[in-house]
């Protein structure tokens, strides 16, 4: 199992919190996303190691971005 985290800037809303777990748990091998409205944090488990761009790259579909990006 693999834990990665990351920070989401952009989200002011629990629409924002649904909108970035739906499209990261669609990336292959996530097993589970929790997104924590008032810190951006963003914490994704998988069975294996993500690759960071595509879990960025959900983030972005979902209509934010991840700090450093």
């Amino acid at each position: 199992m693999s834990t990665a985290t990351y920070t989401v800037v952009g989200m002011t809303c629990g629409h924002c919190v649904n909108a970035v777990t739906e499209e990261v748990s669609q990336v292959p091998g996530v097993t589970a996303v929790d997104v924590d409205l008032a810190s951006g944090g963003l914490t994704v488990t998988s069975d294996a190691p993500v690759e960071e761009d595509a879990v960025r790259a959900a983030v972005e579909e979902a209509g934010y971005s991840v700090a450093g990006s």
